[in-house]
């Protein structure tokens, strides 16, 4: 299991798109995969558990894997909480 702590840097925070992205990257990969803000843990493989959070830009958000591609995973989607997609 391997856990990071990010910062949100793209400016629209998770929201709509970002949002959209951020789990179609997640599902690209075998890991189970949760996103955590606060006290809230969300599947980061599910749209409205991610769009629940209301993630904005300067939010320190943990990323949680675990399985075969876990690293993979969560350096793919930090990389993606750095900047806009769109």
């Amino acid at each position: 299991m391997i856990t990071k702590d990010v910062t949100v840097r793209c400016e629209s925070g998770l929201h709509n798109r970002q949002a959209t992205y951020f789990v179609q990257k997640a599902n690209e990969f075998n890991s189970n995969i949760w996103l955590e803000s606060g006290s809230r843990k969300m599947n980061a493989k599910s749209l409205l558990g991610i769009m629940s959070l209301g993630i904005v830009t300067g939010t320190t958000v943990t990323l949680t894997a675990d399985g075969a591609d876990a690293e993979a995973a969560i350096d793919a989607l930090e990389t993606l909480l750095q900047r806009d997609v769109f």
